[in-house]
């Protein structure tokens, strides 16, 4: 019986999951054309946080109770799951393109810090020197985002005749769907992998991460068919920067994070798959839909190697 009732509460967590990254999506392209700003801009920054809130949540709750392993394996598994998962549906939905800057420049960035933090961890620990780092990273990445949307703003006529605050209050709306249907997911499906007698680390590692990386996946697959590619791409390279630096940093501020032998290897994973964007897009400047399922088949030999 509690297995059918999880099996409910999963459901009705895939559609306000569903239902909410339309919404988001409609109100972000929105937001940047009202206020010509840049739809990657909009994707890397309040696309970005806003789909990697239930990541935040569920690690920084998780390093207060001193849970390192879904600390630390809900970061990884999200940042593998957004890459090669994500945007290899996304990719294999319809070629996105990419802009240049965030081919050098984001990209690069993201294998960096993905770098970083396998290093950070190398020794056993995440310490609040490695978190004071990454949160002074965070403030840097931020501070030149904000200088690369005033110093390119997009000139384009609004789209839609909604008022400001009705769109603000349909992206709104659309993140709380987001945030709640990823939250009663991620119960339910953690539910039923122990009641399937799942270890902890698998469940960090696929269940949570998937949990909550399902924001990003409805949120990109969404903006994909709707044709915003640069939604699409600033989303996922988004929210693995914010992850890192802001989850993490933070979660090591609180306390510090023990940092398992074992993540080493999924430390490895998440740095590659970072790697894989810029090697993608460097030529053409696309992830084409072969791209797409070369990154699904990296998913599924991760998986196996996990499993």
């Amino acid at each position: 019986m509690e297995m059918l009732v999880q099996l409910a509460l999963l459901a009705v967590g895939f559609v306000l999951l569903v239902k909410g990254a339309d919404w988001f999506v409609d109100g972000a392209s929105e937001i940047a054309a009202k206020l010509k700003i840049p739809p990657l801009i909009i994707g890397l920054t309040i696309v970005a946080m806003g789909t990697s809130a239930p990541e935040a949540a569920v690690s920084i709750s998780a390093a207060l109770k001193g849970s390192a392993e879904i600390t630390i394996g809900n970061i990884m598994g999200s940042n593998i799951l957004n890459i090669l998962i994500i945007l290899g549906l996304a990719a294999v939905i319809t070629p996105l393109a990419v802009e240049r800057s965030t081919v050098r420049r984001e990209m690069p960035f993201l294998v960096g810090i993905s770098l970083l933090l396998l290093f950070q961890g190398w020794d056993g620990v995440i310490s609040f020197l490695d978190g004071l780092i990454l949160t002074v990273l965070f403030a840097a990445y931020l501070t030149y985002l904000l200088v690369r949307a005033k110093s390119q703003p997009q000139e384009q006529e609004p789209s839609g005749q909604r008022s400001l605050w009705k769109i603000l209050l349909l992206t709104a709306v659309g993140l709380g769907a987001i945030v709640l249907g990823s939250s009663v997911a991620v119960d339910a499906a953690c539910a039923i992998a122990r009641l399937l007698g799942m270890s902890e680390r698998f469940i960090g590692l696929t269940i949570v991460a998937l949990g909550t990386s399902l924001p990003e996946l409805f949120t990109s697959v969404a903006a994909a068919r709707k044709g915003n590619a640069d939604i699409a791409v600033g989303n996922i390279v988004g929210s693995n920067i914010f992850n890192i630096l802001f989850v993490v940093g933070l979660s090591a501020l609180v306390i510090p994070v023990p940092f398992d032998g074992a993540f080493r290897f999924d430390g490895g994973a998440a740095a590659a798959a970072a790697v894989l964007l810029p090697v993608f897009c460097a030529g053409a400047g696309k992830l084409k839909r072969w791209h797409g399922l070369v990154l699904l088949a990296g998913y599924a030999a991760y998986f196996l190697v996990i499993l």
